[in-house]
């Protein structure tokens, strides 16, 4: 069994960072891309940042210039830093790991409320 553990998450003011970490743990293989997504309420989930295991990133237009995806393969942690947050940023937030030959594995998601 796979297990992703998220954290960093929280309130914060409009214009503030935030800084999720997603740390896996168990029978990880070959992990290959991870990411995170972010579900508001009464939306789809969407795709907010991706990174592969060369390290190649990817981003919602949203986000671009504001948010940044890295990985420590070390520690099978991938984080995101959130900067210039916006209202409309506020959402749970789930990471992913994506493994050579196996399913996708998801997180428990993390509160992300941008609120003054």
């Amino acid at each position: 069994q796979v297990q992703l553990v998220e954290s960093g998450g929280g309130l914060v003011q409009p214009g503030g960072s935030l800084r999720l970490s997603c740390t896996a743990s168990g029978s990880i293989f070959s992990i290959s891309a991870m990411g995170w997504y972010r579900q508001a309420p009464g939306k789809q989930r969407e795709l907010v940042a991706t990174i592969t295991g060369g390290g190649t990133t990817n981003y919602a237009d949203s986000v671009k210039g504001r948010f940044t995806i890295s990985r420590d393969n070390g520690k099978n942690t991938v984080y995101l830093q959130m900067t210039s947050l916006k209202l409309e940023d506020t959402a749970v937030y789930f990471c992913y790991i994506d493994r050579v030959l196996r399913s996708r594995v998801w997180g428990q998601g993390t509160q992300v409320t941008v609120s003054s």
